[in-house]
């Protein structure tokens, strides 16, 4: 009889690739797990980046892989956010915030060429077995999932994980809906070289065409993630390298001296998309592939890992007793820790978003006022800075 995997994985970002190498280390390799993905992870390429939290950087270091991220990982130190024109000379900071001495830092920047074949190296390490290969059809049934490859490779499996993002094949084929709108606006993200240090500086600026952020990576350079309606960066994405040099220096206003693109520009549509449901008979969705949030607040992949390590604290209790990963309980129980979050957290920056579109001048005057008080206010301050590193609230307890 073929092999009935206890997990199957779609997708070979770094959410799947997070959860393969959980399971396997938790379970102490007693658990049987394969990843499926049409590309190799080991040779991913670009400028994209995410700023990774405390609590996501607690659990790598449990899982042995942050020793080796660490020395490609830039803190975050400093973050400044102003809401200014683009003809200002001088974008003031309206709200600050500042690592304290000797505490975490606020975030740690890391591009995901970095980040996914690390993990993927460490889950191959575990015994992930790794198919290399498209997913062509899925049937779902009480007791298992059934796969077939585009190549004809058969696999069942008592659980399915789908962490095959926005166009998830695994949520089409369980005809789990989404609730979706396009913001109508594409962030283009570009890795530069500059003159000076940036100190661990992050810098978000709310411009009129949306926010544009600078984000400290290793030595003299920053990833900048510049939104701007659709049809404004399809014409940004016909410029040469330095009329775009010239626009990005303009937005920055000459901070960190002379700049240089280095990598870029890629360009992504923002959507907000939310699946009505996280699970479905014998399947558990986890980031993208469950929840698509703007990006303005970086937290996307850090939603995602919190789906993950959930998904694997329950697994790996429920494997500890005998107790079949897939079921029904096991999946509710997730679903119900997981989709109020997302929930709440997709709608926090879908407002943020709505908020700082507005561009007459009482607006811009409430918008001003507002970070002036938050910024004077340390204990809101602190709040927010605890819900964003992942390390309060009802937290999973691989980020304690």
């Amino acid at each position: 009889m073929a092999q009935v995997w206890d997990v199957a994985i779609s997708g070979g970002g770094a959410t799947g690739l997070s959860l393969a190498l959980l399971l396997r280390v938790l379970s102490g390799g007693a658990l049987s797990v394969v990843l499926i993905d049409q590309s190799d992870p080991a040779l991913r390429s670009g400028p994209r980046t995410s700023a990774l939290a405390e609590g996501p950087r607690r659990m790598f270091d449990r899982l042995g892989v942050w020793k080796k991220l660490f020395e490609k990982a830039q803190p975050i130190l400093k973050m400044e956010i102003s809401d200014a024109n683009l003809a200002d000379a001088v974008k003031t900071a309206l709200l600050s915030f500042k690592a304290g001495g000797g505490s975490e830092p606020l975030a740690h920047m890391l591009f995901h060429r970095d980040l996914e074949p690390q993990l993927f190296a460490a889950a191959t390490d575990q015994g992930v077995h790794i198919v290399t290969d498209a997913l062509e059809d899925i049937a779902y049934s009480p007791t298992s999932a059934t796969l077939r490859t585009r190549a004809g490779i058969s696999i069942r499996t008592r659980l399915l994980v789908g962490a095959d993002g926005l166009r998830s094949k695994t949520r089409t084929a369980a005809r789990i809906p989404v609730i979706s709108w396009p913001y109508n606006r594409t962030a283009l993200v570009f890795t530069i070289a500059h003159e000076y240090e940036h100190d661990g500086l992050a810098i978000q600026h709310f411009l009129e065409g949306g926010p544009f952020a600078v984000l400290p990576v290793t030595g003299r350079r920053s990833s900048i993630v510049w939104t701007e309606p659709s049809a404004k960066a399809s014409e940004l994405l016909k410029m040469s390298q330095a009329a775009l040099s010239a626009e990005i220096d303009a937005r920055i206003g000459g901070r960190f001296g002379e700049i240089q693109i280095e990598e870029g520009p890629q360009s992504f549509p923002l959507v907000l998309q939310l699946a009505r449901r996280f699970i479905g008979r014998r399947l558990a969705l986890i980031g993208d592939a469950a929840h698509r949030v703007h990006p303005l607040a970086g937290q996307g992949l850090n939603i995602g890992l919190r789906d993950v390590a959930t998904l694997a604290e329950l697994v790996i209790e429920r494997a500890k007793l005998g107790l079949d990963p897939g079921a029904e309980d096991l999946l509710g129980e997730y679903e119900r820790r997981r989709r109020f979050d997302a929930t709440t957290s997709a709608a926090a920056f879908d407002f943020m978003h709505g908020a700082y579109s507005l561009s007459s001048s009482p607006a811009r005057l409430a918008k001003r006022i507002g970070m002036g008080i938050l910024d004077r206010t340390d204990g809101l301050k602190s709040a927010l800075l605890g819900e964003a590193s992942g390390t309060t609230g009802a937290i999973p307890s691989l980020f304690r």
